[in-house]
């Protein structure tokens, strides 16, 4: 096992966050507490020592200490220039002058460029580590790096959710998280409820892996009801069908956040690919993810690379924290009303509030939040974890706004739901009334917006169909039916906002989730002028859905739902016309089953110009609009 003197200064990072006009936020993890930090940006005229709420840190383990670098003062950055940044020590030595494949050819310091005016962005969700699929993030950097032009740089990267599986771990990761623990000497935690009295007693030896659904998480008795009948079940409640490996411990879940993002850390780890103690079925599974995290370990030098040159913007969704989060009422009784897995699900939100949330917009957070993070990692007790758990879950906040040109309007749709009134088993609405009416406040006076919604707000008909018809059946867990037209509230008022006449002319919709890529045109059947509204999802960085059956799903999709089908008008949104784009022009083929990442280019009145998938391969899939 190496030591923690083999550790390298900086463990992950950095990665460049909200950064604007009047902001800088940057991000990364060293192996000890630094002193005197000094902030450099070339081509900004800044230069000075930064104060320790600048450059706010936070221990999270004996070797392991959180920084993020918030500075924020009028005319800080100068618009469509190239910026550069370093940051220096005590010893006035570079952080990141060490790190390998850091910079672009030809260029030392770390480049940027703020962008108020969005003329082309990256975009994307579900980023599973052991998935075959390649990494997309690394094709964006390749692309960087083959267009050294700064100016036609995206001016933002968002990642729309899934940013890591806490309840899809491979085996091998597994293993993993439990050599980082003990190298960073990350916290250990007192459970309550629970099979073990504390994480300490977690094996992560391979002969544990995949036992975790069956010998960890908790279950709960409840009523499942349907059309028909009800009867009760003792279902688990992290409803993953391969949570074997669903992680509980928050020093597990900061172990999983860095092996995600830091080359540095895998190069201390070995992980055999020949091991004892496991079944044949879970041997040859352990087997194929060994190999599926070769490569994703491969391409983390570029990803980081492209993380700190792009600022990036992130948001929850389901696996950031568990499978079917708050998907409906009746799992939400029984998840917090449980005290080990509500403390599963307080720390998963721990982590995303660390390692995502705060990058985003750390102001929304300095009232309520970071007292409480700043006093549990100072002394990391049970108490004062649960307390943190308490208020980030009544936390309303998790949405951000960007004040570009278009507007970038970032939504929760996880945490203020709207619950059903008919019966709790049935999904909830993806945000409430009162979530609605904010985010309607926000498109007043807009000409035109850029909407981040981890979800497709029009998603593929047949398929909500068939979840629908699950539902019925009692089975919404099953299925994730989680989609904006699930709850009548929920679909009639988002669609009477599209419909209003004070809100924007002009809707850009980013989406992900569902592990493919498509785009649709939607206007207001029977107006004249009216919103124009392009729904762009792209699904996933590193994932994609089942080969053999996406392509029956949209066979079916077009000839049922298609846009001259009668059935359209027994639908909620029969109001709207939907046209689907046609991947690289094909004459009926919707649906792109290949890990990518979005590319949109938008032109100066808001139109998108370009919608586009760079797939993992280096091709590309370009979005045509509909015939006419």
């Amino acid at each position: 096992m190496p030591s923690a003197t083999s550790l390298p200064l900086i463990i992950a990072g950095p990665i460049l966050r909200h950064c604007d006009e009047q902001h800088f936020t940057l991000w990364f993890v060293s192996r000890e507490r630094l002193s005197g930090l000094r902030l450099a940006l070339m081509g900004a005229e800044f230069d000075r020592q930064l104060s320790d709420k600048e450059a706010h840190c936070i221990r999270l383990g004996e070797h392991a200490f959180q920084y993020l670098i918030n500075v924020s003062q009028d005319k800080l950055l100068p618009r469509n220039t190239t910026l550069q940044y370093q940051v220096f020590d005590a010893n006035a030595k570079n952080l990141f002058d060490d790190l390998d494949t850091l910079n672009y050819p030809d260029t030392k310091p770390c480049e940027f460029v703020v962008k108020p005016q969005i003329d082309k962005l990256l975009h994307g969700s579900c980023r599973n580590a052991h998935h075959h699929s390649s990494d997309a993030l690394v094709a964006a950097d390749t692309q960087l790096l083959q267009n050294p032009n700064i100016n036609q740089r995206p001016a933002l990267l968002m990642m729309s959710g899934d940013q890591v599986y806490v309840d899809d771990v491979a085996g091998p990761m597994l293993f993993a998280i439990g050599q980082v623990i003990e190298i960073l000497g990350l916290n250990q935690e007192e459970f309550v409820d629970a099979p073990l009295t504390d994480s300490s007693q977690i094996s992560y030896q391979p002969a544990a892996m995949y036992q975790r659904h069956i010998n960890l998480l908790p279950k709960t008795q409840y009523k499942a009801k349907t059309a028909i009948t009800s009867w009760y079940i003792n279902h688990p409640i992290f409803t993953s069908s391969i949570a074997e490996n669903h992680l509980v411990s928050l020093n597990e879940l900061i172990a999983l956040y860095l092996l995600y993002w830091s080359p540095e850390l895998w190069q201390l780890i070995e992980i055999p690919k020949d091991v004892s103690g496991l079944s044949k079925t879970h041997n040859q599974r352990w087997q194929r993810e060994w190999t599926h995290l070769l490569e994703f370990k491969a391409g983390l030098k570029q990803v980081r690379r492209l993380m700190a040159h792009v600022p990036t913007y992130m948001i929850f969704d389901d696996h950031d924290i568990t499978d079917d989060w708050n998907l409906t009422a009746r799992w939400e009784l029984a998840a917090y009303g449980h005290a080990f897995s509500k403390r599963i699900i307080g720390n998963a939100l721990i982590a995303y509030t660390l390692f995502q949330g705060l990058g985003n917009a750390p102001s929304r957070f300095d009232g309520e939040i970071t007292p409480d993070l700043n006093r549990f990692f100072e002394q990391p007790t049970a108490d004062a974890q649960d307390a943190l758990i308490e208020k980030l879950l009544s936390f309303e906040h998790w949405h951000y706004s960007l004040q570009t040109t278009p507007k970038l309007l970032v939504l929760d749709t996880r945490t203020r739901r709207w619950r059903s009134e008919s019966n709790l088993g049935k999904p909830s609405g993806l945000m409430d009334w009162e979530a609605l009416m904010e985010f309607q406040a926000e498109l007043v006076n807009q000409p035109n917006v850029i909407i981040v919604s981890p979800a497709p707000m029009y998603g593929v008909k047949l398929i909500e169909t068939v979840q629908r018809v699950a539902t019925l059946c009692g089975g919404s867990l099953l299925v994730d039916a989680e989609n904006w037209m699930a709850h009548p509230g929920t679909a009639n008022t988002l669609l009477s906002i599209f419909q209003h006449r004070k809100t924007p002319e002009q809707f850009i919709i980013l989406s992900g989730d569902v592990h493919y890529s498509f785009s649709y045109d939607v206007r207001i059947r029977f107006r004249h002028g009216g919103p124009q509204i392009y729904q762009i999802t792209c699904s996933g960085f590193k994932n994609q859905f089942p080969e053999k059956l996406l392509p029956i799903f949209d066979k079916l999709n077009g000839w049922l739902y298609g846009h001259f089908s009668p059935l359209n008008f027994f639908t909620k949104r029969k109001r709207m016309s939907i046209r689907g784009r046609r991947p690289n022009g094909e004459r009926s083929k919707r649906l792109v089953n290949n890990s990518g990442i979005g590319v949109v280019e938008i032109a100066a009145d808001g139109a998108p110009t370009k919608i586009g998938v760079l797939h993992s391969d280096m091709s590309e899939t370009e979005f045509l609009p509909p015939r006419h």
